[in-house]
């Protein structure tokens, strides 16, 4: 399938962050209180997909863990600053030859951008565990990222909105 076609097969809709989602699965089950005194869902899990139109998955960190999970298409560069200011890339896709993961956990509190850097689209699936909610999820600002990590600057900003 092109990348059109797995958008309406699979429902998807353009991201905040960028590129395309559906959210696919949402625990009934709670969690306790969490740190903001709400109830969570267990998991919660979504596609992703990004496109040679919308190759940028664009800075952003979450407080819950996430695990990503290739399904198809071109790899996917991930570029993770974690909170010690150390930065980790990592390829998700299929050529396990070549270094790329077929799966890869991002720690909730760490920032990611991810992109699409050849090809037409790569999918993914992502679970979050407690399941993800839009209130847990911060955008980088360039003012944020640069202070925080000027050494960083050079090598992240185009992943900053």
């Amino acid at each position: 399938m092109n990348k059109q076609q797995l958008i309406e097969k699979l429902s998807l809709e353009p991201h905040i962050e960028g590129g395309y989602f559906a959210r696919t699965y949402r625990s009934e089950l709670k969690t306790g209180i969490s740190s903001d005194a709400k109830p969570r869902c267990l998991l919660s899990s979504i596609f992703y997909m990004l496109t040679d139109d919308s190759p940028i998955g664009h800075l952003h960190k979450n407080k819950s863990d996430i695990i990503h999970y290739f399904h198809g298409g071109s790899p996917l560069s991930y570029f993770i600053i974690h909170p010690d200011g150390n930065l980790e890339m990592k390829v998700l896709g299929s050529d396990l030859d070549k270094g790329q993961q077929l799966q890869l956990i991002v720690r909730g509190g760490c920032w990611k951008a991810t992109e699409l850097e050849t090809g037409e689209f790569g999918l993914i699936s992502e679970a979050v565990s407690p399941g993800f909610e839009y209130e847990d999820m911060e955008l980088a600002e360039q003012r944020t990222i640069k202070n925080q990590f000027p050494h960083l600057w050079g090598r992240i900003s185009k992943y900053v909105r």
